[in-house]
């Protein structure tokens, strides 16, 4: 038989849950997607680092030469992991070029407003050759033309850039064909007479500085061969 309950018993209570709130879809997927650890490089910190490995591997390439650089000195001294630079660079070659690439780069602006002063055709091709030979005494470029000309080209596999392909020597070219036009210079394939008046003006003081000679770095020094080797290479040693 059931047994009845007293008036006097206390009445049961009953634990209601508490209420939760309805998750949507897009809170699922947020509990579920992990976030990411970080964001991606700013394009500031992305060319820092590029500066950073090419100035460390000018230093070294400089320092110790194409054969004794390797790719994992570089990566260490940047402070880079080997797979950044591989990333950027797949292999010495390709860094040793993107360094060739930069010092072009990095004078091409002031030559360009040498090509680009005011005189006669003649007065701004001496200029620019004058301005050629400043730039070929610098020693980080005199440092990258001694390794490329006695490892890098002939053992490295560098490619020599053909002078059609350099804008340096194809502005220098456009410069030689004004002075032909203006009647100073004589009938002749532009290209051609540009790299011989570079010969003539820029070589013997690049590879006096490239040996570690002191002779060229003045810029008296610099004047004085420039004026005999122009003068040489416009109106011949022959007799008049």
């Amino acid at each position: 038989m059931a047994q009845l309950k007293s008036r006097n018993a206390s009445p049961e209570t009953t634990a209601q849950p508490k209420s939760q709130p309805l998750k949507t879809p897009a809170d699922t997927a947020q509990a579920v997607t992990p976030k990411p650890r970080g964001g991606r490089p700013t394009k500031e910190a992305v060319l820092a680092l590029e500066r950073r490995i090419l100035d460390v591997a000018a230093r070294l390439f400089g320092a110790q030469g194409f054969a004794a650089t390797t790719m994992e000195q570089v990566a260490s001294d940047c402070q880079a992991g080997k797979d950044t630079l591989y990333r950027r660079y797949p292999s010495k070659t390709a860094l040793f070029e993107a360094l060739i690439s930069r010092a072009r780069r990095e004078v091409l602006p002031e030559l360009e407003r040498i090509a680009a002063a005011p005189g006669t055709p003649l007065q701004v091709l001496r200029g620019y050759a004058r301005a050629l030979l400043a730039v070929n005494m610098r020693p980080e470029l005199a440092a990258l033309n001694r390794v490329a000309l006695s490892e890098a080209v002939p053992m490295g596999g560098v490619r020599e850039t053909p002078a059609a392909e350099d804008q340096i020597m194809v502005m220098f070219a456009a410069l030689v064909a004004a002075a032909q036009d203006d009647g100073a210079l004589s009938a002749g394939d532009p290209l051609e007479i540009a790299e011989q008046l570079l010969y003539a003006t820029s070589i013997k003081p690049l590879l006096s500085v490239m040996m570690g000679q002191q002779t060229f770095l003045d810029s008296a020094a610099q004047d004085a061969y420039f004026e005999m080797a122009w003068t040489l290479a416009l109106r011949g040693a022959a007799a008049a």
